[in-house]
């Protein structure tokens, strides 16, 4: 959904909407955000039920393939492997091995924002037919990516995307030069809305439901290279929506009520997601750690703040103000997902997993576990330049 930005932050619902993302190359020098992690016990973390404590624990256990070779994680996930799930197993290995930090912004605050994101499944075919024209496309065969971190190691995750035109590397199309002109490209599938192929790319995976009753499955490949501009932000400028009644379900009905505004309503986000088509399964889609996610364990997080792959304790709530207590794994990361206190917990697929992420703009407090013995992460202290 690894920075080679596999996800930029399209896993993204209401937040993603209004706030601006890091994809692609950035417009001026960006704040990294600088954390504090202070020491904590065990007794500080909030309770967690049983059966929280082991799903929580499970999710983080299920990418220890990719951990083996991490050297901070490496012995953890050794260890990791003969746990029962038993939640008093789990309890005494968590506290054998892992240290608790409580994360804390250059404020020191131990409060930030908790939002959520899904799987969407929508209506397409794998042919195109007179409901279904618009394309999902591929990674386009003239795409070109750099790597600037093999050059300049403090832009590490950073890459430029272009074509090349004759010697010179310039800036690919931007979505609406694509969605006007295509793109060389293979088309994966065509949906029957352009505002589904919009959110599609704002999660960054999704399903196309066929009509012979199969769903095709497909994932974030690559982007254009352009920055991300909410499409909620611009229909706030234009006074079409207030702040505080942008929801994906507000956004997709102004679109059916201004069909001759879509395009420009598109248009205002430069960038665009490629796809590419995943493996039949039941499992979640795949995350930045290229594991597959847990509904409503798995989180995508900053990384430069929180490692890909750490295990965290959250302690949030539901828009209804349920409490959302429990571990999860940090196996994903998002463009919009920027912050010292800063998470996106995954809720699943489909409708109901749709409207929980959509609503989700709160409050929560995160702990990092971190192997005992091992250095904490560092954080940048400096502006990207």
């Amino acid at each position: 959904m690894n920075i080679p930005l596999r996800r930029l932050g399209w896993s993204l619902s209401l937040f993603a909407l209004l706030a601006g993302c890091n994809g692609g190359a950035p417009e001026k020098p960006t704040p990294h955000p600088i954390a504090t992690y202070t020491h904590a016990t065990w007794k500080d973390l909030p309770t967690v039920s049983d059966s929280d404590l082991v799903a929580g624990f499970e999710s983080w256990r299920s990418a220890c393939q990719r951990l083996k070779s991490d050297p901070v994680w490496a012995a953890t996930c050794v260890a990791a492997a003969d746990v029962p799930a038993d939640a008093r197993k789990i309890g005494e290995f968590l506290g054998a091995h892992l240290e608790v930090y409580s994360l804390r912004s250059a404020q020191n605050s131990a409060t930030g924002l908790i939002t959520g994101y899904y799987e969407p499944v929508y209506p397409g075919s794998e042919s195109r037919t007179e409901q279904a024209n618009v394309p999902v496309y591929g990674i386009p065969d003239d795409l070109i990516v750099v790597a600037l971190d093999s050059v300049y190691p403090e832009l590490k995750g950073k890459r430029l995307r272009g074509r090349l035109e004759g010697r010179v590397l310039k800036p690919y199309d931007t979505a609406e030069v694509i969605q006007r002109q295509g793109v060389k490209a293979p088309v994966l599938a065509w949906l029957t809305d352009p505002m589904d192929l919009q959110f599609l790319q704002i999660q960054g995976s999704g399903r196309i439901q066929l009509e012979n009753g199969r769903q095709l499955r497909l994932g974030y490949a690559d982007q254009n290279g352009h920055p991300y501009r909410p499409v909620g932000r611009w229909l706030v400028e234009q006074g079409q929506l207030k702040k505080e009644d942008v929801t994906m379900g507000a956004i997709h009905a102004w679109a059916q009520a201004n069909p001759a505004r879509v395009p420009e309503l598109l248009a205002s986000n430069p960038s665009y997601v490629f796809f590419s088509t995943r493996p039949d399964s039941n499992e979640g889609p795949r995350g930045s750690l290229n594991v597959p996610l847990t509904a409503g364990y798995s989180v995508a997080i900053d990384r430069k703040v929180i490692p890909l792959g750490s295990l965290l304790w959250l302690s949030t709530t539901r828009p209804d103000g349920s409490p959302v207590v429990r571990p999860v794994a940090a196996q994903d990361t998002g463009g919009a997902i920027t912050g010292e206190v800063r998470a996106d917990l995954f809720w699943g697929t489909g409708e109901a997993a749709g409207k929980l992420a959509g609503d989700m703009k709160q409050q929560g407090q995160i702990w990092l576990l971190w192997p005992k013995g091992m250095a904490l992460p560092e954080m940048p202290q400096t502006e990207t330049k």
